[in-house]
């Protein structure tokens, strides 16, 4: 059972309830959206648990593969958030909207706590994703390290479309990845992006087909546990602040990263 606050509400309620499995093999741990009948499509409930899975983690784990139950990865936001009624226990865009800004904006950065962890440096995590990943899929896959797609994946930025902005953390890694022009234009026109594309752009980094997409993430992954732990984890930590840093920032960077490394595997040699 897991914690999740929706709505303004706390209470107990199991993953599969809210449409999560969460498995835990050594240091590899698999999150599946499993609502297939939905396209496994996204709720407040989706985006507290994901938190609480972040918040839970167990320390040895490494690589966290997020795949979608079914023909999709997940088609975005439930669109019963759109009607009056809303999901059920869970309220509505219409009950949200009658919140004060400040309650409101609050709500928002709990739901953005379930993709923040995703990049944690002591983790790599990777989205396994097949068919429709659109809006709040789209970003989930783009909270992640690493995107393998089938090359049946159909990405779009569906928010703006609806109404709406893209809120759940997927603008930042969208411009990172393909640049201004281009993420305005991915967002504005709300377009499909095909897996061939997806990679040509910069927003997969291996597309294979369907059948071997579970193959594909399970080779990389071991590929990545072959990597030493702690060097694996600075590494990334300096990769993710490269950006934000001179060039001079980033040597000095790697020289506080690396004498912390050198002194823990020679020390007292």
């Amino acid at each position: 059972m897991a914690e999740v606050t929706f709505g303004g509400k706390a209470g107990r309620i199991s993953l599969e309830e809210v449409g999560l499995r969460f498995e835990v093999d050594g240091e590899i741990a698999t999150i599946t959206l499993n609502r297939p009948g939905r396209r496994n499509a996204q709720t407040f409930a989706t985006w507290s648990a994901l938190a609480q899975i972040g918040d839970t983690l167990p320390q040895q784990v490494r690589v966290v593969v997020i795949r979608g139950e079914g023909p999709s990865f997940s088609a975005g936001i439930d669109l019963r958030m759109f009607t009056p009624e809303g999901v059920p226990g869970q309220g509505s865009f219409a009950s949200s909207a009658a919140l004060d800004d400040s309650t409101f904006e609050q709500r928002i950065a709990q739901a953005q706590q379930g993709f923040l962890w995703l990049r944690r440096p002591e983790i790599v995590s990777v989205a396994a994703v097949q068919g429709h990943a659109i809006g709040a899929g789209f970003q989930l896959a783009l909270a992640c390290d690493v995107r393998v797609l089938a090359d049946d994946a159909k990405l779009c930025m569906k928010e703006p479309a609806l109404g709406l902005v893209p809120d759940l953390t997927g603008t930042k890694p969208l411009v990172d990845l393909v640049g201004l022009s281009r993420a305005v234009e991915i967002c504005l026109t709300a377009r499909t992006v095909g897996a061939e594309e997806a990679a040509r752009i910069g927003l997969a980094e291996l597309v294979v087909a369907p059948q071997d997409l579970a193959g594909a993430v399970a080779d990389l992954t071991a590929a990545l546990l072959a990597t030493d732990r702690d060097a694996a984890t600075a590494t990334k930590r300096l990769l993710q602040g490269a950006a934000g840093r001179t060039l001079e920032e980033q040597c000095a960077a790697e020289r506080r990263e690396q004498v912390v490394r050198v002194k823990s595997l020679f020390a007292g040699s």
